[in-house]
């Protein structure tokens, strides 16, 4: 068998991993199952921990959601979202059809995904979001809750998203997927 190598910035080779290669770990315990990792093109990226910015805004969100999702839709928090054979992600919040579920989650099939960026929001808004154009999901929200700026991305293609939106917490914003999904972030029941 030939693993899949890259040439890191050091010059020297790193081993590139699959998802099912992970899984694999998971199951003989080399990885715990709630260990916060990401896979991207093939390198594990360890996430930052979660600060309180980050869980306020999240929470807020998901009770939001919770309260006016309508039946045809389903929202994930922080699932496993499979991309391609080498990455996998975890969003803070998916949204897809409800026929279609977890099980048949995929970037054909997600209308939304949401990150919350604080210590983040810089590889949200870069690998992270090209990845998610590349795998060809429709529409990506970055939350920016120290600045108070949502980040908009449709239009997936190979080299990122066509259209890139920056919007402030007082515009209202719609899912073009799943508008019933409509909010303004300003109108969040955010604890003090």
């Amino acid at each position: 068998m030939n693993a899949r190598t890259v040439i890191a910035a050091d010059g020297l080779p790193r081993r590139l991993f699959t998802v099912a290669d992970v899984e694999r770990m998971v199951e003989v315990g080399l990885i715990e199952e709630d260990e916060r990792i990401e896979l991207v093109e093939g390198e594990l990226i360890p996430m930052s921990p979660k600060g309180n910015e980050h869980e306020i805004w999240k929470n807020a969100l998901v009770h939001h959601w919770a309260r006016n999702c309508p039946r045809e839709l389903f929202f994930a928090v922080e699932t496993t979202f499979r991309l391609s054979l080498d990455s996998f992600v975890e969003p803070d919040l998916v949204v897809m059809p409800r026929d279609v579920g977890i099980r048949g989650l995929n970037a054909s099939t997600a209308l939304l995904a949401v990150e919350i960026g604080v210590s983040s929001l810089g590889y949200d808004l870069g690998r992270k979001a090209a990845l998610y154009a590349q795998s060809g999901l429709r529409e990506l929200w970055v939350v920016d809750p120290v600045a108070k700026v949502v980040h908009v991305r449709r239009r997936p293609g190979p080299t990122g998203y066509a259209l890139e939106e920056r919007h402030g917490t007082d515009d209202i914003l719609v899912p073009e997927f799943a508008p019933a999904l409509s909010l303004r972030f300003a109108d969040l029941d955010l604890p003090h």
